[in-house]
């Protein structure tokens, strides 16, 4: 009795520690957040935002949108597809040193150099030898490569997540093996990819190096991928930087704030199209 008693102690002390830390994590967002608009209460007008004026940030909102679609356009298709070969296609062999092995070793090795490096790759290829020069483009390829581990590794683990029986089922039916990864696969991983998708997205978005050396600081509005920009994390990063009186950083504050309400509502968007896509395949079905 005593020993059961012991246990039931040591599981509720272990099972309060654990709401906690996820409060905590919640609480951190929540406390962030509420923080960052409460400093730009003042300042966080749809005619500060969007205006006309030299202070509007619809130049930085739209080269930060532009830069996530160019990036998210090249990487995703190139990371969903190399997951999809490395679950599904190819050999899981522990002995010797396979080409699978290689590319999981790139994979590893891309994901951890540091982004300056990347940044540095991006301006002596995509910049000055693709003569790109400081552009969206040269960004958006640069940060493609970036998040390219993160969206293979997101991809497969939501692939190993699908049962074995999915597999089996469609490939009795005769379907091939790829009619059985787009109908069977995919579907019930498509929450996981979103999720590469998301974390992909705040990759980009929260990048100062490697966009400060490809896509440039200029504050003009662009109006294409081959001209140069200015990101909001590199107009925070100046804001802050510049910031002398109180106006000052309640611009820096706003600036902060834009991004967040940006990424939310990238992250939203990109939702919303995965349950569209959803809903359409099991239509389709």
């Amino acid at each position: 009795m005593n020993r059961r008693k012991t246990r039931n102690t040591v599981d509720k002390i272990l099972y309060g520690l654990m709401v906690f830390a996820s409060l905590a994590v919640g609480g951190s967002l929540v406390g962030i957040v509420v923080y960052i608009l409460a400093q730009s209460a003042g300042m966080l007008r749809l005619s500060t935002v969007f205006g006309p004026g030299a202070n509007s940030f619809l130049p930085m909102i739209v080269a930060t949108s532009m830069t996530v679609v160019v990036s998210l356009t090249l990487a995703l298709p190139v990371g969903i597809m190399t997951a999809i070969y490395l679950n599904e296609y190819a050999k899981k062999s522990n002995k010797g040193f396979s080409h699978s092995r290689f590319i999981r070793l790139a994979i590893d090795t891309l994901a951890g150099i540091p982004s300056i490096v990347y940044g540095l790759f991006g301006l002596l290829l995509f910049v000055r030898i693709f003569n790109l020069g400081q552009s969206i483009a040269a960004g958006g390829l640069t940060l493609s490569i970036m998040i390219l581990p993160v969206i293979i590794r997101t991809t497969e683990e939501a692939l190993k997540t699908v049962p074995g029986s999915f597999r089996e089922g469609s490939l009795s039916l005769g379907a091939t093996k790829f009619q059985t990864i787009i109908h069977a696969v995919l579907p019930p991983a498509l929450p996981g990819i979103l999720t590469a998708a998301i974390l992909a997205t705040g990759r980009v978005v929260g990048e100062s190096a490697p966009v400060l050396l490809t896509i440039g600081i200029a504050k003009h509005l662009p109006r294409s991928i081959m001209e140069p920009g200015r990101t909001l994390t590199i107009h925070l990063y100046y804001l802050t930087k510049e910031a002398i009186n109180p106006d000052d950083f309640a611009m820096a504050f706003t600036a902060a704030a834009v991004l967040i309400i940006l990424i939310l509502f990238i992250n939203t968007a990109v939702k919303l199209i995965g349950l569209i896509f959803k809903q359409t395949g099991e239509n389709v079905d």
